[in-house]
């Protein structure tokens, strides 16, 4: 009874376990679906053509290799040009030392001499730089000497009849506008007195009827002749007359008209005549001082500058002069001592 009692205990185990997975059947784990790497095709075009992202990335990795490299050419193109430059500096100064040190072995070649004694009367010597330029100094100091000197005094000569004909023409000249201005001056102040005179004689009769302004006939070619002012002033009244209806002259216009007298029209001229002479010799005397003046600070000036032309001429001779003999005695202690370096070996 006991073991039948076990089996049935048992047997509902498994079925308790039977019944509960039934029941719950999502217990099951879900196992999930995944992709490795090497499954996909990593190079294919669909990857990269149809993605704009990628396209995106493509053109500005292309934007930017091109700007690297066309800063990289730039740079190339500078430092190629600096390199160049320093290379034909280079070849220059290369080309140059060359040159040079051609040039010095070929003179020290030159400078070479046998002190044999068979060769010493056939020995040629190459005339050198200091030799030349002691020759042509050696020839400057003679055409200073014996043709400058005397062409310098020539042209100083020259200079001063030149600058002396034009001291008399300038005088001429300012005397001539001086006179010339100091007419211009002393005609206004003619005509100012006149016109002042003129002025005095109206104030006398301002009442007048006849009163007449004859400040108009006062001009530069009446102002000092008599005749013309009266013949202006008659007609001037006359037509005032005729316009005004005067049938009669006024006191004004017969005092004006009647000669002699006080303000007599005619003698207007002798006022401006007098204040014009007395005038122009005045303004003559000053304006010929003033000019002349001129002239001989100018005359001054350029005699001035003919003497420190004469004296610069003359400074540069004597340096010449003392080159040439500066080099006259280095040439002969030169060949003093050539003279006696052949004797010692002829010895």
């Amino acid at each position: 009874m006991k073991v039948h009692y076990i089996n049935i205990l048992l047997f509902a185990v498994p079925l308790n376990i039977l019944v509960n997975t039934q029941k719950n059947p999502s217990i099951t784990p879900t196992i999930p679906t995944t992709r490795l790497l090497c499954e996909c095709e990593l190079y294919a075009p669909a990857n990269y053509d149809n993605d704009p992202q990628m396209k995106k990335v493509m053109e500005n990795f292309d934007r930017q290799t091109s700007q690297k490299f066309h800063e990289y050419d730039e740079r190339m193109k500078t430092t190629r040009q600096k390199c160049k430059v320093q290379c034909d500096k280079e070849i220059q100064k290369i080309i140059l030392k060359d040159k040079i040190n051609k040039e010095l072995t070929e003179k020290f070649a030159r400078l070479q001499t046998d002190i044999q004694r068979d060769t010493i009367s056939t020995c040629v010597c190459e005339k050198s730089l200091s030799d030349k330029m002691e020759k042509e100094c050696l020839r400057c100091g003679g055409v200073f000497g014996g043709g400058v000197a005397p062409s310098v005094g020539l042209l100083g000569g020259i200079g001063q009849v030149a600058l002396s004909a034009w001291q008399i023409k300038a005088i001429a000249s300012a005397k001539k506008a001086a006179v010339t201005e100091a007419t211009k001056t002393a005609t206004q102040e003619g005509m100012k007195a006149v016109i002042s005179k003129i002025n005095e004689f109206l104030s006398e009769f301002t009442g007048d009827l006849g009163l007449v302004d004859l400040k108009q006939i006062v001009n530069e070619s009446t102002f000092n002749n008599g005749s013309a002012l009266f013949q202006s002033a008659e007609k001037l009244i006359n037509d005032y007359n005729s316009i005004n209806g005067i049938k009669q002259t006024t006191s004004f216009q017969n005092t004006a008209l009647t000669s002699p007298g006080q303000y007599y029209v005619g003698d207007f001229g002798e006022v401006g005549r007098s204040t014009f002479e007395t005038e122009f010799a005045l303004q003559k005397e000053a304006l010929e001082a003033a000019n002349l003046d001129t002239v001989n600070t100018t005359y001054a000036g350029c005699h001035n500058a003919i003497i420190a032309s004469i004296v610069a001429v003359v400074v540069i001779v004597l340096i010449m002069v003392i080159i040439y003999l500066i080099l006259r005695y280095r040439r002969k202690k030169k060949m003093k001592k050539k003279l006696q370096y052949i004797k010692l070996l002829e010895e």
